[in-house]
C-alpha cells in the first residue's frame, strides 16, 4: 500500500527557499505564515511532506560513495564527487553551496511548520504535537548533516528575518550537537513506535528513527558509552520491533520495502514524478539498460570483501585466487558489485552474463567491444565494475525506480553497538554473536571460522574487523565517507590512486587500473569550507582552517 507521502502532493521547494542571504528576498514567506494558509491538518501535512522530501536526495545518497575510496565518479562531477575525492576543490564548488542551501531550505520549512502549525483550527492536539515532533526531528537531521560536513554552523532554532539572516554567525559544533540531542530526547515520547503505524503512514518518523539518529550522533562524536546505552535500548525493542531481514540481497528489492530492518527511508514511488530516482541509468551495466557509467565501485571496495572462511584476501590460508578473484567471497560482494562474468538476474528469473574484461564478449564483431566491456575513455565502467545493490528489476523508463532508499537500518544499530563495545574494551563472544555473527549469518556465511569469536584478537585486531564489516555491509549506501572521516583515516585511504580491476599492464600496480589520483590534506579536508557566496553576503561567517 502506498503510504501518506506517496499520496499527498508536495509544496515546490523553490517556494520555500530561505537558504542563503542572497535568496532571502525571494522567499514569499507571508504565503506560509499568514493564518489563511494554516486552515487544515491536510494543508499542514502537505507542508510537512515537503520537509520530508528535503531530507536527502537520491543523487547524494549514491554519489557520496564517490567521495570515499569505495567508488569513482568517472564522468562529470556529480555532487562534487570527482572534485572532492581528488582534493581539487575550493569554497566555490557547487556541491558545497547546494549542500548548505538545500539543508537550510529544509530547516526553514521545519521552522515554519513548528511556528505556525498551532494555528490550524479544531485540530486534534495529539496530531499537531506529533507533526511538530516530526518537523523537529527533520530540523535536527538537517543540522546534523551540516555540522558533520562544516563543523561550526549557524544554528537556526527559529525562522529568521532578513536582517537576522544577514548577520548570523556560526555556532560551535559542540553546541549544535547538544541542540540536536536535546531535540531528539524531547520529541521521542511524542512519536509512535513502528508497530503503531498503519500501512498508510509507513515512512513517517518514529521513536526508532529518533533513537537511530541519536545513536549515530553519539557514534560520530565518539561517545561510546552513550552509543552503548542507546543501541542496547534499541536492541531490547524499547523503541519498536526491528530485526535483520532474512536476505541481504532481498533487503534492497522493491518487494521487500518496509521490512523489519528498515528504520527510516527516503520515500519514492513510480511513476509519480518527482518521487522516483534514476541514478542507475548511469550506474548499472549498459546491457541492463544504462546509458553510460558515471559511478563505479573501486578495486579497493572489492578487495575489502573477505573470503567465506573469514580471512582477508591477502591473509595466509585465505585460498584467494587472483586469477579467479570473485569465488568463495563474502556473498555481499555479489549483492553489491557487478564484476566480470557476473550472472545478472533478470525480472523473469533468467540470467545473463555480464562481460567486462576487455575482449571477453563472445558475440558479434570480435573487433568491437561488448556493451559492458572496459575500454579506456568509453561510456562503460571506468573501473571494471558496475553496481547491483538497489537495482530495481521493476524499473520504469530509463531505469527510473521507486525503491525506498534506507537512511537508517537495523544492521547499523548492531554495528554501532559492536564498535562501541570494542572501543570500551568490552567485546565478548556474546556481543560478537549478537552483531558480527548475526550479520555474517544473514549474509550467507556458514564456515565456523568466519562466524566464531576469536578470543586471541586484541582490541586493535577486532577494531579492524568491525570497521571492515561496516564497509562491506554498507557498500554503495553512502556511509563510508562519514566513517573514514570520524576514524580520521582519510589521509591514509584517500591519498594516492584509486584502482579498478586487473585489466591494465602488469608493470603498473600489478595490472590493477589506475583510475583516479586522490589527495586528502588532513590539515584542511576534514571540514568543508563555508561556501564562498555565503561569506561574500554575510561577513560574520568565519571560515574553516586553511581555507
Amino acid at each position: 500500500m502506498k503510504n501518506i507521502f506517496k499520496q499527498i502532493k508536495f509544496i515546490p521547494v523553490v517556494l520555500l527557499l530561505l537558504v542563503s542571504c542572497e535568496d532571502l528576498d525571494l522567499a514569499p514567506e507571508d504565503r506560509f505564515t499568514d493564518a489563511t494558509y494554516w486552515t487544515s491538518v491536510e494543508k499542514a501535512q502537505t507542508f510537512l511532506n515537503t520537509a520530508y522530501s528535503q531530507m536527502q536526495s537520491s543523487s547524494r545518497f549514491f554519489y557520496n560513495e564517490g567521495l570515499s575510496d569505495n567508488a569513482y565518479n568517472g564522468r562529470g562531477d556529480n555532487e562534487g564527487a570527482a572534485s572532492i575525492a581528488a582534493g581539487i576543490y575550493d569554497p566555490s564548488l557547487g556541491r558545497l553551496k547546494s549542500e548548505w542551501n538545500d539543508r537550510y531550505a529544509g530547516i526553514k520549512t521545519c521552522n515554519l511548520i513548528i511556528e505556525n502549525i498551532d494555528r490550524v483550527p479544531n485540530a486534534d492536539p495529539a496530531v499537531i504535537a506529533r507533526m511538530k515532533a516530526e518537523a523537529r526531528f527533520l530540523r535536527a537531521f538537517q543540522h546534523f548533516q551540516l555540522t558533520t560536513w562544516f563543523g561550526d554552523i549557524p544554528l537556526l532554532k527559529k525562522d529568521l528575518s532578513l536582517k537576522e539572516a544577514q548577520t548570523m554567525t556560526r555556532t560551535p559544533h559542540a553546541e549544535a550537537v547538544q541542540f540536536i540531542l536535546d531535540e531528539l530526547d524531547a520529541i521521542t515520547p511524542l512519536l509512535p513506535k513502528n508497530t503503531e503505524l498503519p500501512n498508510a503512514e509507513r515512512g513517517r518518523i518514529t521513536k526508532g528513527a529518533a533513537a537511530a539518529l541519536k545513536a549515530r550522533v553519539f557514534l560520530y562524536e565518539g561517545r561510546w558509552e552513550d552509543v552503548i546505552d542507546t543501541t542496547e535500548d534499541f536492541m531490547a525493542m524499547t523503541y519498536g520491533q526491528y530485526g535483520l531481514f532474512s536476505s541481504y540481497e532481498g533487503l534492497f528489492e522493491a518487494k521487500n520495502e518496509y521490512n523489519s530492518e528498515d528504520i527510516l527511508s527516503l520515500q519514492y514511488v513510480i511513476p509519480t514524478e518527482p518521487r522516483s530516482w534514476g541514478e542507475f541509468f548511469d550506474m548499472a551495466p549498459i546491457s541492463a539498460g544504462a546509458r553510460l557509467n558515471a559511478l563505479a565501485p573501486t578495486q579497493e571496495l572489492v578487495d575489502s570483501y573477505i573470503m567465506l572462511n573469514g580471512k582477508k584476501i591477502n591473509e595466509t590460508g585465505s585460498n584467494y585466487n587472483e586469477n579467479n578473484p570473485y569465488v568463495n567471497r563474502d556473498p555481499r560482494l555479489t549483492a553489491t558489485v557487478v564484476y566480470d562474468q557476473y550472472n545478472w538476474k533478470k525480472p523473469d528469473g533468467s540470467t545473463s552474463i555480464i562481460y567486462i574484461k576487455p575482449g571477453s564478449y563472445p558475440d558479434g564483431d570480435p573487433n568491437k567491444p561488448g556493451p559492458d566491456e572496459f575500454v579506456q575513455g568509453s561510456s562503460a565502467t571506468a573501473t571494471g565494475y558496475y553496481t547491483r545493490k538497489y537495482f530495481d528489476v521493476e524499473h520504469g523508463t530509463d531505469l527510473k525506480s521507486g525503491i525506498n532508499l534506507m537512511l537508517f537500518r537495523y544492521a547499523d544499530i548492531l554495528l554501532m553497538y559492536a564498535e562501541a563495545k570494542n572501543e570500551m574494551g568490552q567485546m565478548t563472544s556474546t556481543v560478537w554473536d549478537q552483531t558480527i555473527k548475526a550479520l555474517r549469518t544473514r549474509a550467507g556465511f556458514t564456515d565456523a571460522a568466519a562466524l566464531s569469536f576469536n578470543s586471541s584478537l586484541n582490541q586493535t585486531g577486532l577494531q579492524e574487523i568491525i570497521r571492515n564489516e561496516r564497509r562491506t555491509e554498507f557498500g554503495m549506501e553512502g556511509l563510508r565517507i562519514f566513517d573514514i572521516r570520524r576514524w580520521e583515516i582519510a589521509e591514509d585511504v584517500l591519498n594516492g590512486y584509486a584502482h579498478g580491476a586487473k585489466f591494465g599492464p602488469s608493470s603498473v600496480d600489478n595490472g590493477y587500473l589506475r583510475v583516479n589520483l586522490r589527495t586528502f590534506d588532513p590539515d584542511k579536508h576534514y571540514l568543508w569550507p563555508v561556501p564562498r557566496d555565503e561569506r561574500l553576503i554575510n561577513t560574520n561567517l568565519s571560515q574553516n582552517p586553511n581555507w
